[in-house]
């Protein structure tokens, strides 16, 4: 029995309720960010993992101006063209990806592209690179070997780990093989490369780009405009025609375009900050 004063059941658990949500406010205006999200229930995805998919590529470049700048011209030209511009890019990404050799034409220095791990390990399109490249260096096509890629997820480079893949494969010992483990996008990957390949003069030997056949267009337009003298290989033998590989194709023309639009859009308005974002 119920006695005179004493709050019902209803408003016993309205006033729990009430408490929980004044405790879990304070923790959030003096707890660290691990804290605050150990106090949400289960239910609530954590932010951070909400946002990793966002930490790499050209989503963690949308904070800078320049590049949002660069963007917007693009989303005007492309909507002034009815899509005609995109559709040019699109073009050029499919012939590239489908026109691509898969064996340098004589020994050079390659530079073998990573991409995110999972455990720690190669994923499928990240063992084909690799894959093309000992093939290449069997065949006495590698003059040196450079492995591109840092720290994406878990607690082994890209490069590392792709360099543990290729000794279990019987790595060719009279190949040099070099780790970049600095990077974590295809920009820094070459940024780094060209550090470690430039000479005293400051010159660079020609290299051969391995990668999977999506992303070829993107890394040869870096490279170039970074001074590379480049060349496509492709990873795969022929281009894959599943659906994954249309879409990864349909948004390599996306990044494509809006770096090569924001590119000539900096030259244009003698922008050379915007410019310099890819020097």
């Amino acid at each position: 029995m119920r006695h005179a004063g004493e709050p019902s059941g209803r408003l016993r658990t309205c006033l729990a309720q009430r408490c929980e949500k004044a405790a879990i406010v304070q923790a959030l205006r003096i707890g660290s960010p691990l804290r605050r999200l150990s106090l949400l229930p289960a239910s609530v995805p954590s932010m951070t993992r909400l946002l990793k998919p966002f930490r790499r590529g050209v989503w963690r470049y949308l904070s800078d101006t320049d590049i949002l700048h660069a963007g917007l011209v693009t989303l005007v030209a492309v909507l002034a063209s009815g899509g005609l511009v995109y559709v040019g890019y699109l073009i050029h990404v499919w012939r590239m990806a489908s026109r691509s050799a898969i064996v340098p034409p004589s020994a050079m220095v390659l530079l073998v592209f990573g991409r995110r791990l999972e455990d720690d390990l190669p994923e499928h399109d990240y063992q084909g690179r690799l894959r093309r490249g000992l093939l290449s260096a069997r065949m006495g096509r590698a003059g040196r070997v450079l492995l591109l890629g840092g720290i994406s997820s878990g607690h082994v480079s890209e490069a590392e780990a792709g360099r543990r893949w290729l000794v279990t494969q019987d790595w060719p010992g009279d190949v040099p093989l070099e780790l970049e483990e600095a990077s974590i996008d295809s920009l820094e990957n070459l940024r780094h490369a060209r550090n470690m390949l430039r000479t005293g003069e400051g010159a660079l030997p020609p290299v051969a780009l391995i990668t999977s056949r999506y992303h070829l267009a993107r890394c040869m337009l870096l490279a170039r405009r970074l001074g590379f003298d480049a060349m496509p290989i492709a990873a795969e033998s022929r281009l894959p025609l599943s659906r994954r590989y249309v879409a990864r194709i349909a948004m390599e023309a996306g990044y494509i375009m809006w770096t090569d639009i924001g590119l000539r859009w900096a030259a244009l308005i003698g922008n050379r900050r915007m410019g310099e974002r890819i020097s």
